[in-house]
């Protein structure tokens, strides 16, 4: 592990880093650690349930307005995204953990199952309660889909290559995610949107069966009996991490729809920030073999990777999740055409990572290219904040801005993997990927549950405001639960109503773009070596 800073030492990087003798070289990562093993056959393997992860996510972008709409609960609609993170953010590290002790196809295959199960409860809900529970339920799955794929990678595939197996892994996920859009609105315009999750159960079949028959890989070196092996587990600090998590959440839910003074918020709240606190305590004094380990969270690179895909996936997903209410409430677009008007942001992140991946196995480097690429990713910001109402609408000025983000996004989720992963070393490459991973996730809890908050209470009071007569209360409650209902308005009201929607919006975009300076500014702080 590098030294931990001090006074002296410089806050951003230079050349003569990748020169410091304390820095530790990555030569024995250079070469693939299990001999025989045939890449072919593992990336299409491991591929598919990336792919599903990516899809997954999209659907649900796309077709939440229609989901909440029919369930007459369309304030309650960020549950949707954030009950899968919830579980997906606390379960994610442990796969790093629980792949070590029973081995990746293990961990891959049971993760996939159990998403699965999920997927089927989604399609299967009668309330946006049941619903809540089941996507909980499928996040248990998806936080082992793609960090136990990441983590094969780094085993089988030379450091210095890995940017660019990384790249084609993201293609996967931004193919998925491309996919995914355009097919959660048409679903939701058509055959209905509980078949965006059903119509994932056989694929996820399919992707039990591939690994099952063809991804063969070495037995865990450490040969023990189930009990000794789950103790290896941490399951204290998964738990206290849900609970944080979850109080979090219920927090920032009730103050956008009821007051920001609540005393279920203050209580809540609080209780998150104790909660935190204690997961820190137990992973640094308590757990024997903790998901997080303090020594890696600290390390600088790793810490400050961490810190930028955080900001970064909190205001990338957070403005994907808008942007689409904002072109159903204020364009008056359907789920398929909202769907379809968030692609370019998933080519831009295609586009992004192999260019990333490219550029690090060509030059050996990574510290530049990750900078530049979050200063795009901010940049990217500016048109849809700007071109939404502020200074006028523009379809294509949104758009341009959404490759922007999606392309400095994508660059950078390639660029501070491999960073992470250079500074961790062999031996703790696995639980390194698996943090990092809860960053990722732990920044789109906040940027969705965050930028929910701003977009209700903003709503909630802008409607009030601006909204007379005695039936007044009942449509600012209508409208939060329905958008067909903003089409049964006088035209007067439904102009007040669509132009609170537009206001509303504009919080979780001024939230992007401030999570995305913050990203950039995090990035500096990672220590530039050679790969």
């Amino acid at each position: 592990m590098s030294p931990p800073t001090t006074e002296n030492t410089p806050l951003l990087a230079d050349d003569a880093t990748a020169k410091d003798p304390e820095v530790p070289a990555a030569l024995d990562l250079d070469k693939p650690r299990i001999p025989g093993v045939r890449l072919s056959v593992i990336l299409p393997a491991i591929s598919i349930g990336v792919f599903l992860a990516a899809m997954d996510n999209t659907i649900v972008v796309s077709s939440y307005g229609i989901i909440g709409t029919e369930m007459k609960e369309l304030n309650r609609t960020s549950w949707i995204a954030t009950a899968y993170l919830l579980t997906l953010t606390s379960f994610q590290p442990l796969y790093g953990k629980l792949s070590d002790i029973f081995g990746r196809k293990q961990a891959l295959l049971s993760s996939y199952f159990i998403f699965g199960i999920g997927c089927l409860g989604c399609g299967l809900a009668r309330s946006m309660n049941e619903l809540i529970i089941a996507r909980a339920f499928a996040g248990i799955g998806g936080g082992g889909m793609t960090t136990v794929a990441s983590i094969l990678l780094s085993d089988i595939v030379s450091l210095r290559a890995r940017g660019t197996f990384q790249g084609l892994i993201n293609i996967v996920f931004a193919t998925g995610a491309a996919v995914g859009a355009p097919l959660g609105g048409l679903f939701a315009d058509s055959i209905g949107w509980r078949w965006s999750f059903l119509s994932q159960v056989p694929l996820t079949w399919i992707a039990i069966l591939v690994v099952s028959l063809f991804l063969h890989l070495p037995p865990p070196p450490v040969a023990e009996g189930f009990r000794k092996q789950i103790k290896r587990v941490d399951f204290l600090g998964a738990a206290i991490l849900v609970s944080a998590v979850f109080s979090l959440l219920v927090g920032l839910d009730r103050a956008g729809n009821v007051m920001l003074n609540d005393n279920i918020v203050i209580g809540t709240m609080t209780f998150a920030l104790l909660a935190f606190s204690l997961f820190v305590y137990v992973e640094g004094y308590i757990a024997a073999e903790p998901f997080a380990p303090g020594p890696i969270v600290k390390e600088r690179t790793i810490l400050a990777s961490s810190v930028s895909v955080f900001f970064a996936f909190g205001g990338y997903m957070g403005t994907l999740f808008y942007i689409t209410l904002y072109y159903q409430a204020v364009a008056g677009l359907s789920a398929a055409e909202s769907g379809l008007r968030i692609v370019p942001a998933i080519i831009g992140g295609v586009s992004g990572s192999l260019f990333g991946g490219i550029m690090m196995q060509t030059t050996g480097k990574f510290y530049h290219l990750t900078v530049g690429a979050y200063c795009v990713f901010a940049c990217g910001f500016l048109p849809i904040l700007l071109l939404t109402g502020y200074l006028g609408r523009s379809t294509l000025g949104i758009s341009l801005g959404l490759v922007a983000t999606g392309f400095g996004n994508g660059i950078g989720v390639t660029s501070t993997l491999i960073a992470v992963i250079s500074a961790a070393g062999a031996e703790d490459q696995a639980v390194a990927t698996a943090v990092t991973y809860l960053f990722r996730a732990l920044g789109t809890v906040t940027g969705v549950s965050v930028g929910s908050m701003l977009v209700q209470g903003s709503l909630r009071r802008e409607l009030s405001e601006r909204l007379n007569g005695t039936d007044a209360d009942e449509i600012v409650r209508r409208v939060r639960q329905s958008l067909k209902f903003i089409n049964e308005l006088p035209q007067e009201t439904k102009d007040i109503v669509v132009n609170s929607y537009e206001h509303a919006v504009h919080a979780a975009f001024v939230l992007g773009f401030t999570f995305a300076v913050c990203a950039a500014l995090a990035s500096m702080f990672i220590r530039n070596k050679s790969l």
